[in-house]
C-alpha cells in the first residue's frame, strides 16, 4: 500500500503493484520492485564466471604491487581494477572449464618505460637471482630506474616482489624465496622510474622450481 504525502500530484510513499515511491535527500523518485525469480546463467555468463575467477585469484595475490604498477592505465578506474582488465582480456588461456593465466602474456607491470636488456631469472640457494643488461640512456630508461622483481607460485597462490633492492644500472638483483620451497614459480621484471611516476611493461623471466 502506498501513501500520496501531499494530494494527489504529491510525492508517493509505498509500493503500487510493482512500483515502490521512495525519497533520497529530499527528492522523490519511482522505482520498479526487484525480481524474486532465480535466473539459470547462461553459457556466456558461466563463461564469463569462469574466466573471471581465473584472473581475479592472481590479481588478488599482488593487490599492493598492481597500485604502484599500473598508475598510468588507471584512468576512472582503481589501479587494481586496469591490471585485471588487462589480465582477463589478454592472459587467459584454456577452456571452459579449464581456464588458466598464460604467464609469458601476463602483465604485472603496465607502462611506458623501457625494460632492461636481457633479462632473465636463476635459482640459487634460497634466492630468486636476477640479471640484465643496462640500457640506462634508451629512451626515457634511467640509471637510477628501481628494479621490480616478482614472483608468483600457482600452487600456493602466493606472489613476492620487492621494487627497492636494486637499480637499472646495477644489473642484478635477488628476491627470497625460502617459503617457496619445492614449488614450481613464476617470474617477472619491471621497472619504475626513482619517483615511482612511471612504470615499464613488465617481462616474463620463465618458470623455475625453487630447490635448496
Amino acid at each position: 500500500m502506498a501513501r500520496i504525502t501531499k494530494g494527489i500530484l504529491g510525492p508517493v510513499s509505498g509500493t503500487v503493484g510493482t512500483v515502490v515511491g521512495s525519497s533520497w535527500k529530499d527528492i522523490y523518485y519511482l522505482k520498479s520492485q526487484p525480481s524474486t525469480k532465480k535466473r539459470t546463467p547462461t553459457v556466456d555468463q558461466l563463461d564469463h564466471q569462469l574466466r573471471f575467477s581465473v584472473v581475479l585469484n592472481f590479481i588478488q595475490t599482488m593487490v599492493g604491487l598492481v597500485q604502484i604498477t599500473f598508475k598510468k592505465y588507471a584512468v576512472k578506474m582503481s589501479e587494481y581494477n586496469a591490471a585485471f582488465s588487462y589480465n582477463y582480456h589478454n592472459a587467459v588461456m584454456g577452456s571452459a572449464p579449464d581456464y588458466m593465466i598464460d604467464f609469458t602474456k601476463a602483465l604485472v607491470s603496465r607502462g611506458e618505460l623501457p625494460n632492461a636488456t636481457a633479462p632473465s631469472a636463476t635459482v640459487t640457494g634460497n634466492s630468486i637471482y636476477f640479471t640484465w643488461t643496462d640500457n640506462s640512456g634508451t629512451g626515457a630508461a634511467a640509471a637510477t630506474d628501481k628494479a621490480v622483481l616478482v614472483v608468483f607460485c600457482p600452487n600456493l597462490n602466493v606472489t613476492q616482489y620487492s621494487t627497492n633492492n636494486a637499480t637499472r644500472s646495477s644489473g642484478a638483483g635477488a628476491i627470497d624465496v625460502t617459503n617457496f620451497n619445492g614449488e614450481v614459480v613464476e617470474t617477472w621484471i619491471a621497472f619504475l622510474s626513482e619517483d615511482g611516476k612511471e612504470a615499464s611493461n613488465s617481462m616474463y623471466t620463465g618458470e623455475l622450481t625453487v630447490t635448496m
